[in-house]
């Protein structure tokens, strides 16, 4: 494919990138699209998996129908079924009346299932039967409904660990598999990260009417040379924030420093929302005041988890800014204290994540939080 062609396929796609691996990936979406097959979408969080499925969607024969996204971990496992295939009257307290699912409501067109490693093993056989006869029962119904559909799925969970631990369907993993499509992290397409924070600085200033200056080159080295965990979402987020912080001026290389390593190992997306449509004073100020509301509103949160943690005689790692090379203890490792509520949070989520390979269901039950809120806390780190 030529070079015009894969940057049509950006535009069109919204996915940029120069890297090889940007290139191969365009390619895939490019013939798998005209295709009805099922998709299956890898990748870790941020790397931006819903714009690829958008594009699969916007290159298809159903581009001109409907496409429904679903988040599976955003959504609790009691409703999920409800949401995805409907329910009769009466079905269940609270039924009222007869609702449409997400399926029905897509009929014609696609569905895209995000986070597919998050839904419970009930529901999983019904996706399972919709895929292979293309029909469904409403919750609480009897009558059989049919619905023409393309499945898209993603998930940042590795699906075959997932079914070797019992955790999800052998027969629905090799049923999405066979159309594959894997997201590589930012961190393994550098070459890509300069182009991208130009991008997105000048969407972000065009959108918002900001004079931007540019980053210097000293911070584009900075940027280049950072791990990113949070992927393209957390670059996004702090290209967006650095311009409204640094009033539309030049963000320079001291900027980058100190707000990627507030937190060793933890870098400050700056996710909250940005107010538009007003001065930097302004934004900055409002900035300010949301994050201290919204850790307001966490601290009960803080509060269970640390108890947890506390009642089961473990506690998570910690760190701090200064590393102290004497060895602790008998083991010789080096303990890092944590100095943020926010740096201590991150580190208890990641480490509980890590306890239940992954499974965002269980980590908010150990943790005592909704998986809603969870799931948020997730993006905001860029676990």
């Amino acid at each position: 494919m030529n070079t015009s062609s894969i940057n049509d396929l950006q535009k069109i796609t919204g996915f940029f990138g120069n890297s090889p691996q940007v290139e191969e990936l365009l390619q895939t979406v490019a013939m798998v699209a005209p295709t009805e097959l099922s998709v299956l979408i890898n990748g870790e969080s941020g790397t931006g998996k819903e714009v690829i499925a958008n594009a699969v969607h916007a290159l298809s024969k159903r581009k001109n129908r409907t496409m429904v996204s679903v988040n599976c971990g955003a959504i609790p496992e009691g409703i999920l079924e409800s949401e995805l295939f409907g329910h009769e009257k009466g079905s269940f307290t609270g039924a009222v009346g007869l609702k449409k699912g997400y399926f029905e409501v897509a009929d014609k067109g696609t569905i895209f299932l995000d986070e597919i490693g998050e839904m419970s093993l009930n529901t999983q056989v019904k996706l399972l039967r919709v895929l292979e006869s293309s029909e469904f029962m409403r919750v609480g119904g009897t009558a059989t409904q049919k619905v023409d559909v393309r499945v898209i799925a993603a998930t940042n969970k590795n699906l075959e660990q997932a079914v070797q631990e019992n955790e999800f369907r052998r027969d629905l993993y090799f049923r999405l598999k066979a159309i594959t499509i894997n997201i590589p992290p930012l961190r393994n397409r550098k070459e890509d990260i300069q182009g991208l924070v130009i991008h997105f600085a000048q969407l972000y200033a065009d959108k918002n009417n900001i004079n931007f200056k540019g980053f210097s080159p000293e911070a584009i080295n900075e940027l280049v040379d950072y791990s990113w965990p949070g992927n393209v979402r957390e670059l996004r987020n702090f290209v967006e924030t650095a311009i409204i912080l640094n009033k539309g001026g030049v963000v320079r290389s001291d900027y980058v420093k100190n707000a990627l390593n507030i937190d060793p190992g933890f870098s400050n997306s700056g996710s909250l929302p940005i107010p538009l449509n007003k001065t930097p004073d302004q934004a900055e100020r409002e900035l300010i005041y949301r994050m201290l509301m919204a850790l307001k509103l966490d601290m009960d949160e803080l509060k269970q988890m640390f108890s947890m943690f506390m009642q089961n005689g473990s506690a998570p790692k910690t760190y701090s800014p200064v590393n102290d090379e004497r060895p602790i203890g008998e083991s010789g490792i080096n303990e890092i204290k944590p100095t943020t509520l926010s740096g201590m949070e991150r580190e208890m989520i990641k480490d509980t994540l890590n306890k239940y390979a992954g499974s965002r269901r269980k980590t908010a039950r150990a943790l005592q939080i909704s998986e809603r809120t969870l799931y948020r806390k997730i993006n905001e780190y860029g676990l």
